[in-house]
């Protein structure tokens, strides 16, 4: 297992070992020694399975309260993944990372809490998403900002994405900002 810090405190791609041979595949797409050996999160409390069809884009999410960590692979099809610093207090807030995850290469992503989450399907088949997380999940405090946020000028590969109606209506960068009581740093 390969670890990479991103550009964002906290947020790690994760390469895993994958054994191919003429049958297939395998990999250890979990082990809480070999994670834990790396300095990765091993501490989560649910599994999200989630597919989307072709050019459906799901995002920007988050939850505050408690605010959780996710633990992000793809084991069928391609997205493009983004995670956006919403914490406050963190010298890279507002900034991004953005990441390829496909069904066959065996990489992850680590996304701490205070990341805004989203990723958009990208090829020609369904994606399959899994992700760990390290909170249980509060309806009450879910919250999202506007995929398509010109400040945050996210560069989506997909020209017109397939989004929900609830997606569609999030608030931009600016008015989270706003709702949070940060300025825009100069």
């Amino acid at each position: 297992m390969r670890v990479v810090q991103e550009r964002i405190p906290g947020v790690l791609t994760i390469e895993l070992q994958v054994f191919t041979d003429e049958r297939g595949f395998f990999l250890d797409r979990f082990s809480v020694e070999s994670f834990r050996a790396a300095g990765v999160p091993t501490e989560f409390c649910q599994d999200n399975h989630s597919r989307s069809k072709p050019g459906v884009l799901r995002g920007l999410h988050y939850q505050t309260d408690p605010a959780q960590g996710k633990l992000v692979g793809v084991v069928r099809g391609r997205i493009w993944d983004v995670a956006v610093d919403i914490r406050p207090d963190s010298p890279t807030f507002g900034a991004r990372v953005d990441v390829e995850l496909n069904g066959d290469d065996g990489r992850l992503l680590w996304l701490p809490a205070g990341i805004a989450h989203g990723f958009c399907v990208i090829g020609n088949e369904p994606a399959d998403v899994v992700y760990k997380v390290d909170r249980p999940y509060n309806k009450s405090s879910e919250g999202g900002i506007l995929w398509c946020d010109a400040e945050l000028a996210i560069p989506w590969p997909i020209a017109q994405p397939i989004v929900s109606q609830r997606d569609q209506s999030l608030p931009t960068f600016a008015e989270y900002r706003r709702r949070i009581g940060v300025k825009v740093r100069s």
